[in-house]
């Protein structure tokens, strides 16, 4: 089994793709050790000392490290980590828990439907393939009086970047296309 590494925009994140699939849809995000008991490969890549975090995408993993270590120090032990799940033969998510279901985009009930909607499929086009090739994800949170609440994954989840990602890039272009739309900020879930 060859694992490629990828670095991320954030550098406390690097993206490992092992060459088949991680998840047959959707995404799957383990801010902690704590939140990675549904998952087998998780929980063996959380065994590496120094891993802060670990993302799941179709065909990638993102892992987030510990401020003050180093990649170079690290990365051999998750390569293995990742390497024994996969021989193992173990699944990436234990029976009967999938990934977030969906399109991973909260709900929105209320009269801003049409907005909502067009929001929604511009993150689904435009911004989600780029974030994803960078390692992480964005979803749609909320949307209230003009401002977009959007929820950071994987790499995107405090990437020095991610600021200037809002602003400059999502923001402009949802105000282009969505009139309505005056503002975006990011969310912790």
């Amino acid at each position: 089994m060859f694992i490629q590494t990828e670095s991320t925009p954030n550098p406390a994140t690097l993206k490992f793709l092992p060459g088949q699939t991680v998840l047959d849809a959707g995404t799957a995000d383990f801010p902690s050790p704590d939140t990675a008991g549904k998952s087998p490969l998780a929980s063996r890549v959380f065994g590496v000392d120094g891993v802060t975090g670990v993302f799941f995408g179709t065909d990638f993993i993102t892992v987030t490290k510990e401020d003050g270590r180093e990649w170079e120090h690290l990365k051999p032990g998750v390569l293995g980590a990742i390497m024994d799940h996969y021989q193992s033969g173990a699944p990436v998510m234990d029976e009967g828990t999938a990934p977030a279901a969906g399109d991973g985009h909260a709900v929105h009930e209320g009269e801003d439907g049409e907005i909502v909607s067009q929001i929604k499929d511009l993150l689904d086009t435009r911004v989600r393939p780029a974030v994803a090739q960078d390692g992480g994800d964005i979803t749609f949170h909320g949307f209230e009086r003009g401002v977009v609440y959007l929820h950071m994954q994987g790499a995107c989840a405090g990437c020095p970047s991610s600021t200037l990602t809002l602003k400059m890039g999502i923001e402009n272009l949802l105000r282009h296309y969505i009139p309505e739309v005056t503002e975006v900020r990011p969310v912790g879930v």
